[in-house]
């Protein structure tokens, strides 16, 4: 039932203490999971500060020495435990504390079973694909460093970053890498980085540790936080054979802090010595390439057409002059021919012309009317004829016909 109080009748401060006392103690006792952020062990009373392993949130806790001591292995500042406690209020002082029952340390197979699972959940999600990592710069302009303050790690970056390349240049976050706020800062500190536009990779580095050291670096929330960084996340947490979850969602891996440095930044030495190679293939390549072309040209003009170029025109002059003189004689030969052609049918010709037979001695008779007369019968004495001879026309009169003998004629036949 609520307490039914008013200024003109308020409730004692006793009788509220008692209430809380009474309402507290109706709790029982719980187990409850934490990191031993302090401890205070005293003869007979030990005092521990319990922290939330994910929130600033810590409580006071109470417990007799035997039970401190009784646990296996030891308690010591920064363990993860799991206590059964009974919450108690102090009316005298209204404190609250909690009083330890029983201490449990949370062991390595605990832990590790924890981190797995978590890392089947963040892997389902596709956090760790290969598709998510993002390619590093050659040669960052500056490189962001999350690390602790003053320590070896922050020192092996720096140092090995620089002796490989003198003008690197450094944006450097210090953070808590160990403890329950650790995963906060560094969270805080890659929200600055990745915010920073001179920034073009970042390295989150931390020397090695035990499991329990190493456990901000599998934190949810530092996971979700790297993969939604637009800026590449190099991590470099511990030695090789550890594996928190971050080197799973970072874009590249380093096995140490050292390794980081010789990842992220090339080594000058090493650069210079590619550039003279390259010079020098360089170099001999264009050399190779010269002596060929002088070779190709050298050759191009050891030819006749580029050695002697008139020797062409003299050779196809004389050409010209031989073909000329062939068609000279060719031509000379084709009218020669054509003219004893020619020669030979004006023979031809002469020998069948009419007058030809007329200076042999022979005439062409024909009546006056212009008819050829080839016969006795054609003619009747008294007809008066034309007879042409070689030299002009007679004008006869025929007085009468004579037949020719039988072998005349017959030769004449014989003859046509």
């Amino acid at each position: 039932m609520p307490l039914e109080t008013s200024p003109e009748s308020p409730a004692p401060l006793r009788q509220i203490s008692q209430l809380l006392s009474d309402w507290i103690g109706r709790l029982g006792a719980v187990w409850v999971e934490g990191e031993v952020a302090q401890l205070n062990r005293r003869t007979g009373v030990c005092f521990l500060t319990l922290r939330d392993v994910a929130a600033e949130v810590s409580a006071q806790v109470t417990c007799r020495r035997q039970v401190l001591d009784s646990t296996n292995p030891p308690v010591t500042e920064g363990a993860r435990v799991v206590v059964h406690v009974r919450p108690q209020f102090y009316a005298r002082n209204g404190s609250l504390s909690l009083n330890a029952i029983e201490i449990r340390p949370v062991g390595i197979g605990e832990l590790l079973a924890r981190i797995e699972q978590r890392r089947q959940l963040l892997a389902a999600e596709g956090l760790f694909d290969r598709v998510r990592k993002r390619p590093l710069p050659f040669l960052p302009r500056r490189i962001g460093l999350i690390t602790g303050r003053d320590s070896a790690a922050e020192r092996d970056v720096l140092d090995n970053a620089r002796r490989r390349w003198p003008g690197v240049e450094f944006s450097v976050v210090n953070a808590r890498v160990q403890g329950t706020a650790a995963a906060e800062e560094v969270i805080a500190a890659l929200h600055r980085l990745d915010h920073d536009d001179r920034v073009d990779v970042v390295i989150v580095a931390r020397g090695g540790g035990s499991v329990e050291d190493l456990l901000p670096f599998s934190d949810e929330t530092l996971v979700r936080a790297v993969a939604a960084c637009t800026t590449p996340v190099v991590s470099a947490i511990g030695h090789e054979p550890d594996t928190p979850l971050l080197d799973l969602v970072a874009d590249l891996r380093a096995s140490t802090p050292t390794d980081a440095a010789k990842r992220v930044v090339p080594d000058v030495r090493e650069e210079l010595d590619g550039v003279q190679q390259l010079r020098d293939r360089g170099r001999r390549w264009l050399a190779a390439y010269l002596r060929h072309e002088e070779q190709g040209l050298a050759s191009a003009r050891s030819r006749p057409a580029l050695a002697d170029p008139l020797s062409l025109i003299d050779d196809r002059a004389g050409q010209i002059d031989d073909l000329c003189e062939r068609a000279r004689r060719t031509v000379g030969h084709r009218i020669d021919r054509a003219n004893d052609e020619m020669a030979h049918h004006l023979a031809r010709v002469r020998g069948l012309s009419p007058r030809s037979t007329l200076a042999r001695g022979y005439s062409v008779t024909q009546r006056t009317d212009d008819g050829l007369v080839t016969s006795i019968d054609e003619v009747a004495p008294g007809d008066e004829l034309d007879i042409r001879v070689t030299d002009g026309h007679l004008t006869v009169r025929v007085d009468g016909t004579r037949p020719a003998p039988e072998h005349e004629t017959h030769e004449t036949e014989q003859s046509a």
